[in-house]
């Protein structure tokens, strides 16, 4: 073996033992947009104004009508961006977030009382699961939530679907708190289903 060769070994050996280093390419974090443009980060040159109190100032240039916003303490903020020219009007930008970020808070909450709840039974249950079954509906509905109540039917159960939805018919029929049906008994892969919402009854 010549020298040449025992060179080429040595490399192919060298480059072999070296450990290879992977790359990781970090994303870039993308900065969240604000909202709404306001004050100097309004780039239009003319902006059609809104005041405070709604009054209507017509279109003007950006800079006069940000001096408006300045002489009273308060912000200049485009509320429609895409009118030509943009839309903007006088306000309390900090105040004006704060009353969304809570309406946001109670939309939320309304979601969440208003979410569905579930209820099985089955074709054997007995009247004393029946009734324990039947109180948690109730509770459900006294709290604002809807009710989807299920029968479910498991092997030869299927053959007796008549039978299973008029036990289901009868389940929601002794409910005592007031509801109203949103969607109707239908079928599904593993038997049949209702959905129940709570009925607010106007007071005298």
């Amino acid at each position: 073996m010549d020298a040449s060769s025992i060179l080429a070994i040595s490399t192919i050996i060298i480059f072999k033992d070296k450990p290879i280093r992977r790359t990781f390419h970090r994303r870039p974090v993308q900065k969240k947009e604000p909202e709404h443009k306001i004050n100097e980060r309004i780039r239009a040159l003319e902006v059609r104004l809104i005041g405070e109190n709604g009054e209507q100032f017509g279109v003007i240039p950006t800079q006069e009508a940000l001096a408006m916003a300045q002489e009273q303490s308060l912000d200049l903020v485009e509320v429609s961006p895409k009118s030509v020219p943009p839309v903007c009007r006088i306000m309390d930008y900090g105040k004006f977030q704060y009353q969304q970020s809570k309406q946001e808070k109670i939309h939320k909450v309304k979601q969440k009382k208003s979410e569905i709840k579930g209820i099985r039974i089955g074709a054997r249950t007995d009247e004393h699961d029946l009734n324990f079954k039947k109180d948690q509906a109730e509770k459900f509905l006294t709290k604002g939530n809807k009710v989807k109540v299920e029968i479910i039917l498991r092997g030869r159960e299927k053959a007796y679907q008549d039978l299973a939805r008029q036990n289901l018919h009868n389940f929601i029929k002794n409910i005592t708190a007031p509801y109203k049906i949103e969607q109707e008994i239908k079928r599904f892969p593993g038997g049949f289903n209702v959905i129940i919402t709570p009925e607010i009854i106007a007071k005298q």
